[in-house]
């Protein structure tokens, strides 16, 4: 969730002056465009995939702080709460053999943090939510002692002026209020990265919205929680809700969620940044010592922390990433979509299906937002993340068709090309495409595997709820050991 900043409250005169630095920002940052400023190296892609930490019942293990110590690799970071880390992959030239040296290296990293987590009697586990996580877990005693969270929280029910509600009706309903954010804790993603030029910005992300639909219906893997099956992905929904700013009044009104997939395809990037300083006030209103302006005329290349910091704090599901590597600026947009897990290979083959896909759909002569609404692209992803991968999605050409069926049909050949195009290694191509197809195929991704294994377990079994998900999440963290694709897993 970001780089920490120092304790301290805000004031008038604080939020006074960060949106003069907004505003300072905005302005460098169209004076490099219109310079040409950007960099145009091809094509970096990295990822960041969070983990959730348990026990030897199953249950979340409140030490992130004890097992990051003992993992002791600075690739492994904090995350929100303490059942929580994350992992940051350092990029790579997507090309070549780079999605195999990815996971090559995503495994040997796990593994010898597991092996650590052990030590302290505690495992590692790459999933969307936690089956076995509680109320109990989620609470503003179990969010990570850093300065950043502590902060966003308070802001958020701050602005909020009331408790957050948590109500979701999927195969169970759930309904709750909580004083604290920490409910969003138990959303633990994948986030994909790619760098893109400033021309290119535009088309890759309307692309990546696009394909947000059938991603989420494929790569589900979130049916539970707080002990309900829910949604399929039900991460989208808790993560939209637990972070909502807005009290009801100001949701009637449509005022804009900070946790958002847009309402429209845009032209440019500045339509998204632009966007956010029109729609959302700041969280956390920290001003940098630089003058962005200042520090372009003397031929440098402005941090522009301001318009980074307060991008952090809005949750599109792709979003756009402003930074500065060896003194030239350069973009990328960050996918937001999938949930971790189940396994490295399953983590890989989901990331060669988004990055081919993207790469093939916005070199498309015939873009295809130009024959699809916004608005389908929307009902798609909420339709993906309810229903996951049976989800009805709409498609050009096609119509309403199964989110299996339109990836077998059409979208695993685009992302075939797409990957061509990008030089990727076609052996890797193969092997990659070829898990998302015998996932489509099977129609097993881990959501149906949760809850396949959770139903034998509660309704033939006669174990407790809570018994019942333990089993799922004690097995699960076995086959994920073994990096078996998803729809290979046994459901017995």
């Amino acid at each position: 969730m970001g780089q920490d900043i120092k304790p301290r409250s805000f004031s008038r005169e604080d939020r006074t002056r960060f949106r003069d630095a907004l505003r300072s920002c905005a302005e460098a940052f169209q004076q490099m465009r219109d310079e040409s400023r950007f960099d145009a190296r091809r094509p970096f892609t990295g990822f960041e995939i969070e983990f959730n930490l348990v026990d030897g019942r199953s249950d979340p293990s409140l030490t992130n702080g004890e097992v990051l110590a003992a993992i002791g690799d600075e690739a492994f970071q904090t995350e929100l709460a303490r059942y929580n880390i994350e992992i940051n992959v350092e990029p790579r030239l997507l090309r070549d053999g780079a999605l195999k040296d990815f996971e090559d290296d995503l495994r040997a990293r796990l593994n010898a943090a597991d092996a650590k987590a052990r030590e302290l009697g505690t495992r590692l586990v790459m999933i969307g939510i936690l089956p076995t996580v509680t109320a109990e877990h989620v609470t503003a005693e179990t969010l990570s002692p850093k300065t950043r969270y502590q902060l966003l929280n308070e802001q958020i029910i701050a602005q909020r002026g009331e408790d957050i509600r948590i109500a979701i009706e999927g195969v169970e309903k759930l309904e709750l209020t909580t004083d604290s954010v920490t409910p969003e804790s138990a959303c633990t993603s994948t986030q994909l990265h790619v760098e893109v030029s400033e021309d290119g910005f535009a088309p890759y992300w309307n692309a990546a919205q696009a394909i947000a639909g059938p991603q989420v219906a494929i790569c589900a893997n979130s049916p539970f929680l707080f002990g309900r099956e829910l949604w399929r992905e039900t991460r989208i929904k808790l993560f939209e809700q637990a972070i909502d700013t807005r009290c009801a009044e100001l949701a009637e009104q449509g005022v804009r969620p900070r946790v958002w997939f847009g309402e429209r395809w845009i032209n440019s990037v500045t339509d998204l940044f632009d966007e956010n300083q029109r729609y959302f006030s700041p969280l956390l209103p920290v001003c940098g010592d630089d003058d962005p302006l200042e520090v372009l005329t003397q031929g440098g290349t402005p941090s522009l922390e301001e318009l980074c910091l307060h991008n952090g704090t809005i949750y599109r599901w792709n979003r756009p990433v402003y930074d500065v590597v060896d003194d030239r600026p350069h973009l990328r947009i960050e996918n937001r979509v999938l949930p971790a897990g189940p396994t490295v290979v399953d983590t890989l083959a989901n990331a060669a299906f988004y990055f081919g896909l993207v790469r093939r759909l916005a070199v498309d002569e015939r873009p295809l937002w130009s024959r699809m609404s916004f608005d389908a692209a929307t009902e798609n992803f909420l339709r993906g993340a309810r229903h996951g991968i049976v989800a009805e999605q709409y498609w050009p050409g096609s119509g309403w068709i199964q989110a299996a069926e339109l990836a077998l049909r059409k979208l695993i050949p685009l992302a075939h090309e797409g990957l061509d195009d990008w030089g990727v290694d076609p052996t890797q191509r193969d092997r990659l495409l070829g898990v998302i197809e015998q996932r489509c195929l099977s129609g097993l991704n881990g959501a149906v595997w949760q809850s396949t294994v959770f139903h034998r377990l509660y309704d033939d079994s006669g174990l407790s709820r809570l018994d019942a998900l333990r089993g799922v999440t004690a097995r699960y963290v076995e086959h994920m050991a073994t990096n078996a694709p998803v729809h290979t897993w046994p459901i017995d």
